[in-house]
């Protein structure tokens, strides 16, 4: 029988919050058993990239990545917010270790493919090392992973956050019994962006494709429920959608395979 593992995904306004990340990284601690945490930075980023001058286009969500965007993310998510989470950690008893995907060669990526959009220096996750990870979980040292990749030539790639959790989630379920938690601001997938309290409790891909198509599910969200579609198929146990203050409440939206 695996053990248990909880992989925690957090972005949005929760890491750029002081406040917001203490509470998120005092849940986390005390989740029982593994658990991994993901994180973004998506929107300190942005803001100093405006600082620096540099102008932050994106579609559907996703970051487009020039060189000078590039600098400016892997400062930000490899470094600033890395680190805070990190120190953050320790600082509860919590024996953190902060990654990209090129450290120790855990996760590699490859230039995403010029389609309908250029995406830049972003990278689609083709490897990830799950052997290195559960090496160092067996040791109770907790990962810290950050959104960037490397293509194995000496490149780092922005790569979607949503996605590594998603990865790394499939690519650990071989040794654990994996539950994949994306959290954010709101309590779940909402019926209705304006009303906090519009939880959908559960959804099936059948539900997914007609919200998408009567627009009830839009923009960034889309990408996070494919991923979590396919981190299920993959063999992932449970995904859920939370409210990052509820980790550990089973409230919020539950994926279904």
């Amino acid at each position: 029988m695996k053990n248990k593992l909880t992989l925690i995904k957090v972005g949005g306004q929760i890491v750029e919050e002081r406040e917001t990340l203490q509470q998120l990284l005092s849940d986390f601690s005390k989740i029982n058993g593994h658990k991994v945490l993901v994180h973004g930075g998506g929107k300190i980023a942005t803001r100093i990239a405006a600082q620096l001058g540099i102008e932050s286009k994106l579609v559907n969500g996703r970051r487009i990545t020039d060189a000078d965007m590039l600098n400016v993310v892997t400062m930000v998510y490899g470094g600033l917010v890395n680190k805070q989470i990190v120190a953050g950690l320790q600082a509860l008893g919590v024996n953190a270790l902060g990654l990209t995907g090129a450290d120790m060669n855990c996760m590699r990526s490859e230039k995403r493919p010029v389609k309908e959009i250029d995406y830049g220096l972003v990278g689609d996750v083709k490897e990830v090392d799950a052997s290195i990870l559960a090496d160092l979980i067996a040791k109770n040292i907790v990962p810290v992973i950050a959104p960037l990749t490397h293509d194995k030539k000496g490149k780092l790639l922005n790569t979607n956050a949503d996605t590594i959790a998603a990865e790394t989630a499939k690519a650990l379920s071989n040794y654990f019994d994996v539950t994949l938690v994306f959290c954010f601001e709101k309590k779940g997938v909402l019926r209705d962006e304006n009303d906090e309290n519009s939880v959908i409790p559960q959804i099936t891909k059948p539900l997914f494709k007609q919200y998408v198509a009567d627009a009830t599910i839009q923009g960034g969200m889309i990408p996070k429920l494919e991923n979590a579609f396919d981190a299920l198929v993959a063999g992932v146990k449970q995904v859920v959608i939370s409210k990052a203050d509820e980790i550990g409440k089973h409230t919020g939206t539950v994926i279904v395979k």
